[in-house]
């Protein structure tokens, strides 16, 4: 789980329009301070052992760097995903890289958000909607990529992405998440799931908490949330905190900025 990703520098990252409420064009971020940000983040994958993989920028996508809205990736199989008409442009860009490394790619035919809306526990696809993301691609993924969907809805444009309410801690065991950013019969759904649940405040998931990435042994996360570091660390994982001042200024954290390419395919463990 999250050993082998995808990521896209920083090189061309600015705010040309607003498409979350993180977003504000009269707001931009200092290019120099961004690409360190990425660079660390990168460094930290690469110092827990995982394995990253690269796809150039381009300067027409200035929300390239963040990688997780491009698919969904299981096995060797990958859904793009259907973005906002400001992101159009880069999914070109990642369907190659794809195609060229050796993977099926099906187009979405519906709005979806790729990983951002999509994150993989096991043989469950915690997979939302409300905002991005239409209901109906919930049918597709189960098809393509034989996972069994478990719906979840944001309840307001704060939570674009699901990656910023939910958090897959220890796969398929672990799960932390914002009960505030899910809507009642979402909140039922999750508990009724037998997992082992970390409930994160407002407060700390709207600084990007919860968009992490997480191998099981390392978590890798926005600093600025003591209590969740110190539950993972009181858990027995290793934490290392990270500062996303600039991209959060796209709304995006670590797990933004990360495409998962090592979901296994059903039937093999995780």
């Amino acid at each position: 789980m999250n050993t082998r990703l995808l990521v896209c520098d920083a090189a061309h990252f600015r705010i040309d329009y607003e498409i979350n409420p993180y977003m504000d064009t009269c707001v931009q971020p200092d290019p120099a301070a961004a690409a360190a940000e990425h660079a660390a983040i990168v460094a930290a994958h690469l110092a827990a052992g995982r394995q990253v993989e690269y796809v150039p920028s381009a300067p027409e996508c200035p929300d390239m760097v963040f990688a997780a809205n491009a698919a969904l990736v299981r096995g060797h199989r990958a859904v793009l995903g259907f973005p906002p008409p400001e992101r159009k442009a880069e999914l070109p860009y990642f369907q190659e890289w794809l195609v060229g490394n050796g993977y099926e790619v099906i187009e979405a035919p519906y709005p979806f958000s790729g990983q951002g809306d999509a994150l993989a526990c096991g043989n469950l696809l915690f997979a939302g909607y409300g905002q991005r993301t239409d209901r109906r691609m919930h049918a597709v993924l189960a098809r393509e990529l034989d996972y069994e969907i478990v719906p979840l809805r944001t309840v307001g444009p704060q939570w674009y992405d699901l990656d910023l309410a939910v958090a897959v801690i220890g796969n398929p065991h672990t799960v932390a998440y914002c009960p505030e950013a899910l809507d009642e019969p979402s909140r039922r759904r999750m508990r009724g799931l037998g997992l082992d649940l970390i409930e994160v405040p407002a407060a700390d998931a709207s600084r990007l908490a919860l968009n992490l990435v997480s191998d099981g042994t390392t978590v890798t996360m926005t600093r600025g949330a003591p209590r969740l570091a110190a539950e993972l660390r009181a858990r027995g994982l290793d934490v290392v905190e990270l500062d996303t001042t600039e991209l959060a200024k796209g709304g995006g954290g670590v797990r933004c900025t990360a495409l998962t390419l090592d979901n296994p395919p059903a039937g093999r463990p995780a």
